[in-house]
Order: C-alpha cells, then structure tokens, then sequence
C-alpha cells in the first residue's frame, strides 16, 4: 500500500514553479501518453476500429441526487461564507461525491465567448457558492472562490458518468471520476467534452470533505492516428514486457464493463495483475498493478516502466 499512497502524492502533487490551470475546481492536466508517436508508424492499427474513438458516452449519470429545485431555496442571495451545508450531504465518503456534481449539474457559467442555451440554464451560478463549501480549509487556501467560478467559464451542464471508490491510504479517500460536461461556444452551439481524473476526500469531524481534484481532458482525434498508448494490451506488453522485460506470459484480457484486467507471469514466476478503466474515448487508464505474495494475496505495488528506460 505504500506504493499506492506514492501514487496518490504523485498524482495530486503541485509543482510550485508551475502555473496552476484550473478547471471545472480541479488542478487539470492534458492527458499524457509519453512522446507522440509518427503516423508512419502506426501502420499496424489500420485493421483495427478507429470509429469507435469519436463516439461520445451513452453510460447513465450517477449525480441524481438533486431531485427538485426546491434544494436550492435557502441559498437564493448567498455568497460561500453565509452557506452552512446540512451534514446530511457529507455523512459518507459516496454521498459526498454523489452529492457534490449532483449539485453542479444545475449550474452553468456561460459567457460571451462561450455562448450555448436559449435563455437561463438550470439554476444558473447559485450551485457554485454551495459547492464550494464541499471543500476543505486546505482547499479554501490554496484556491479561492473567484478562481473556483472562473475555472466553470464555458461549463453548461455536467454529469458524472463514473465514480469508482479507489483503496484508502493514511486518511485519504481516494476515487476515479469521469465527467461528461456540455460546454458553450462562440458559434453559439454547444459540445460535449469529456474529462476523467481523481477526486481526494479527508474526514472532517465525522464528515467527508473534498480536498483536492484532478482533471484530464479527453481527447477524441489522438486515438485514431497514433494508438498503442491508449489500448491496455499494448501498454502492458510494450512498456513493462519490452521495455522492463518482466513478462513471460501475458493472459487474455478480462473486461467486465469499462473495467480492464490484465494478468500476466512474471519473468520471476510470480504473478501479477493489471486493472485499467476505459473511459468514454476509449482510452484505457492505469488505475492500479498488483503482485501476489507467497501466501496467494494480491499485494498493491507499483512499477515505473519510464525508469527501465532509463536504465
């Protein structure tokens, strides 16, 4: 496990030289796969089905939990600082999250550039002060609300399409996330654009509260035209069967949904396990790796293949 807690400091670590880019709340990021790849040298996915790469999701959005606009009543004219949240909204580390984009579904931050809608949409910017109490000290500090708002520019809508609790480490409740957000325009028009990423909770006085947020934008034309780094099969057996030699036998994969499992044996004899998630460009993301101990339990660790490059 201490592994994994490497993993969450690296995920969600600032770099203090580094502008801060903020999206939708959360620290973004473009999604990354390493050095681009040459389209001459993508010849060998020409069989394979690029189509499927351009289609948006038709998954069901889990942020429901906002059933009427009755909810938003006691804050009508509030700014953050006078909103006390019910604990009812915080009590689990679920009903955090659930409740957290339930609540910024009905919020919108359309702007002069970035028009879309024909007249108000959902509750309008209400949500945002409301949300913004699902924070943490540690967040209020390091982000304040004016760069929480200006971070939803061009946001209309948003749904939560995946929400999968990752293993707890040191006070840290960790999970992965997927967004689907419909976003304005200068034509006026509105698009769908996709995000997945991590969201961090910490216990607050028996209540859960968010304390960092992560964002990777999707994207839907890299895929296609330079592909391996993006299908499960080939990140396992390029970076940790070639580059770190380590496999000698990689099994057939196991989907169940948008959940990837990869087993292969070692090079050692020992076993090992991979678990990726594939999100809605059909991208599939590394969540966690796994080896099984002498007693046939599967231990969490975690392998930089760039570093057998190095060496």
């Amino acid at each position: 496990m201490k592994h994994f807690t490497k993993w969450i400091n690296r995920t969600f670590n600032h770099y203090p030289r580094k502008k801060l880019t903020l999206v939708m709340g959360s620290q973004y990021e473009p999604q990354i796969f390493g050095q681009p790849v040459e389209r001459n040298q993508t010849s060998l996915i020409s069989n394979k089905d690029a189509e499927k790469y351009f289609r948006p999701s038709s998954l069901p959005i889990k942020n429901t939990l906002v059933k009427n606009i009755q909810f938003f009543d006691p804050y009508y004219e509030k700014n953050y600082k006078e909103i006390k949240l019910p604990t009812t909204l915080t009590r689990t580390p679920d009903e955090t999250v659930l409740n957290y984009f339930s609540i910024l579904r009905e919020a919108e931050n359309l702007t002069q550039n970035q028009l879309g809608g024909c007249g108000t949409v959902g509750m309008a910017k209400l949500p945002y002060p409301i949300a913004y109490n699902f924070f943490t000290k540690d967040y209020h500090k390091g982000i304040s609300y004016n760069e929480y708002l200006q971070s939803f520019a061009g946001i209309g809508h948003l749904n939560l399409i995946k929400m999968n609790r990752l293993p707890d480490e040191e006070g840290i409740v960790p999970y992965f996330i997927e967004l689907e957000s419909i976003e304005g325009s200068s034509k006026g028009v509105t698009y769908f654009a996709y995000y997945y990423g991590y969201v961090q909770l910490k216990k607050v006085q028996n209540l859960y509260k968010i304390d960092q947020m992560k964002l990777y934008g999707e994207d839907f034309l890299c895929a296609p035209y330079h592909l391996w780094q993006h299908e499960a099969e080939a990140v396992v057996a390029i970076m940790y069967g070639e580059w770190c030699k380590l496999i000698k036998k990689q099994l057939p994969t196991k989907q169940d949904g948008y959940v990837k499992t990869i087993d292969y044996i070692g090079t050692d004899g020992a076993d090992y396990r991979f678990i990726f998630y594939q999100v809605t460009n059909d991208t599939d993301v590394l969540i966690s790796q796994y080896k099984k101990d002498s007693e046939g339990n599967w231990e969490s660790i975690r392998i930089n293949p760039i570093k057998c490059v190095k060496d």
